[in-house]
């Protein structure tokens, strides 16, 4: 239903409220997006990196496991404004920041997601081309192709898998609901059968797992544990920092609150941390067989050969691209189609994602990025963690979860503040940020050092950031909002 008054600048059918009797999504469509968002190579590549920074297995699990527990709750409580007004991310985002001034955290959020877009098309583009050659003994190897910096066979690979993004994306949401629902059983199946297929060639999983963690007494890293868990922690936070923003973009299709909630609990920490132990599990028994630890699961499956090597890398190709649309292309484009509603629908938008995805040229994206944890995760959550501070101190502490639906699309409603933007939300945004760029400067390596006290707030930048704008947003608003009453 398109909302009275609602101005042309600010509305289009893709970013309308959802009525009630389209709120049809049950708690096990919420739970297999989950694990079709889960399932992916980053995630397989988490306790990896822990453990190369000294974790032993036990600890790399926890910590990914601890990570997505936290991040659990601001993924419910921003949901619950979803399924409660039908609005998607970019919307709910106007009753903090202003109906205009929604579009720079709604940017921000879009512009990591193509980030990841491009990064993940090239990692199922890479499974893609793995293939082909297994089948046709190295038919579509080649030379290099100048500034590109790959051959024609990765080039055309790549653009296959993008391809087949297109296609979902002109089908619209609900088949990217149905492509989650079906893929999440296979996906869970092919994770254990990898993780038994580990076992049962390496006769157990290997040295790794009796491996001590080199922060225990004696070892060479001793009492140097929290500082590498806090930074770590974080990191896995941020890596799910991006749906805890967007999350009402699915959230908004729920038929309860519990829907919303139990289909996330029951979808996200349990898929992370499993698949954080058989990616550990797996490699330890890769040292076993092949000699070495081999953490990319791409590599690993061209080395196992046989049949059985196809039906693996189409599971890596499902899972990649169940990932990419749910995660790293819906909440993009509904932010472009937040910019100019009139001119930009959900399509549209998720074909401007596909286009950038191809122009960031990810596979050198890939191989310039330094610190995928410490230097992206963590990086990228620093911008994040003060916007899920903003919209949850705004909707619980602000407005006590009342909103008027209308007005979110009206340029002279009560969420036009200042010209379409409010001031204190983007003092509270700068706030939260702008104390964690130091660290990311000496971290990413632009400068030599920094004060030890912006090295620690970098270290917990989410947590920083989501309490700091949160506190600063609610102070600031005390008294100041129009919008106290029962939405009409």
């Amino acid at each position: 239903m398109r909302p009275e008054g609602a101005d042309p600048r600010l509305y289009n059918d893709d970013l309308a409220p959802v009525p009630a009797e389209r709120r049809t999504w049950r708690w096990t469509s919420v739970a297999a997006l989950w694990v079709g968002m889960a399932v992916c190579v980053p995630t397989y590549m988490l306790a990896g990196g822990l453990i190369k920074e000294g974790m032993s297995w036990w600890q790399a699990t926890l910590t990914v496991t601890l990570g997505n527990l936290i991040v659990l709750v601001p993924m419910g409580l921003v949901g619950h404004a979803g399924t409660k007004y039908g609005v998607p991310f970019p919307v709910l985002l106007r009753a903090a920041f202003g109906v205009f001034g929604a579009n720079l955290p709604a940017l921000l959020r879009g512009l990591v997601a193509c980030g990841w877009f491009g990064i993940q098309t090239w990692v199922g583009g890479a499974a893609i081309y793995t293939i082909i050659n297994l089948l046709t003994g190295e038919a579509i190897t080649g030379e290099i192709i100048g500034l590109l910096g790959i051959n024609a066979g990765q080039l055309l690979s790549f653009l296959a898998f993008w391809a087949l993004h297109i296609f979902f994306i002109a089908k619209g949401t609900e088949s990217i609901r149905w492509l989650e629902t079906y893929a999440a059983p296979f996906l869970i199946l092919m994770g254990l059968a990898l993780l038994a297929w580990a076992y049962t060639q390496a006769g157990g999983f290997g040295e790794m797992l009796s491996a001590p963690s080199q922060f225990i007494e004696g070892g060479p890293r001793e009492g140097q544990f929290w500082a590498v868990f806090l930074p770590s922690l974080t990191a896995m936070v941020g890596f799910w920092a991006t749906l805890s923003l967007n999350i009402p973009d699915f959230t908004r299709y729920c038929a309860t609150q519990r829907d919303q909630l139990l289909g996330q609990a029951i979808g996200l920490p349990p898929t992370m941390g499993l698949f954080a132990f058989i990616s550990v599990a797996v490699t330890s028994a890769t040292v076993v067989i092949f000699g070495e630890a081999v953490w990319d699961p791409v590599a690993l499956l061209g080395k196992m050969g046989g049949v059985g090597i196809v039906l693996a890398l189409l599971a890596l190709i499902i899972a990649t691209l169940t990932t990419n649309l749910a995660a790293n292309v819906v909440a993009p484009a509904n932010g472009f189609s937040n910019i100019s509603p009139s001119r930009i629908s959900f399509k549209a938008g998720g074909y401007i994602t596909a286009g950038l995805g191809v122009a960031l040229m990810p596979w050198k994206l890939l191989a310039s990025t330094q610190g995928y944890i410490f230097t992206w995760l963590v990086g990228y959550s620093a911008l994040l963690g003060p916007i899920a501070g903003i919209l949850i101190a705004d909707y619980y502490f602000v407005r006590k979860t009342a909103l008027h639906v209308d007005d979110l699309f009206l340029a002279e409603g009560r969420y036009a503040y200042k010209g379409g933007w409010n001031p204190v939300a983007l003092i509270a945004l700068a706030a939260g940020v702008l104390p964690c760029v130091p660290g990311f400067l000496h971290v990413a390596g632009f400068i030599d050092d920094a004060p030890g006290v912006f090295k620690a707030i970098y270290s917990q930048a989410w947590f920083f950031g989501f309490f700091v704008s949160g506190v600063i947003h609610w102070a600031l608003s005390r008294g100041a909002t129009r919008d106290q009453a029962t939405p009409a």
